[in-house]
């Protein structure tokens, strides 16, 4: 393979990662705190803002609250677990 057509493939690939970790940068922790906790069946029509409790929050325990148009959640988050939501409205 000449070496132009494997810079171009490889500028190419490198190019495509940029975009994607670019668009994973952009995500808001409302939007993906949102996602999660649908998927556990509860309603977030558009998350607003989420804040992170500093009180509650542990190392590897974080505790947000999640404002959503239709409803506010405390979510609380452990590495490799479902996260616990409470309605908090």
């Amino acid at each position: 393979m000449c070496r132009t057509l494997r810079f171009s493939l490889f500028a190419g690939m490198m190019g495509g990662l940029a975009a994607s970790l670019a668009q994973a940068a952009e995500e808001r922790p409302q939007d993906m705190l949102a996602a999660q906790i649908r998927m556990q069946g509860f309603t977030c029509d558009k998350p607003l803002s989420a804040t992170m409790d500093a009180k509650r929050s542990r190392r590897d325990h974080a505790v947000w609250i999640l404002k959503c148009s239709n409803a506010d959640y405390m979510v609380s988050r452990a590495p490799d677990m479902a996260a616990q939501v409470k309605a908090l409205r």
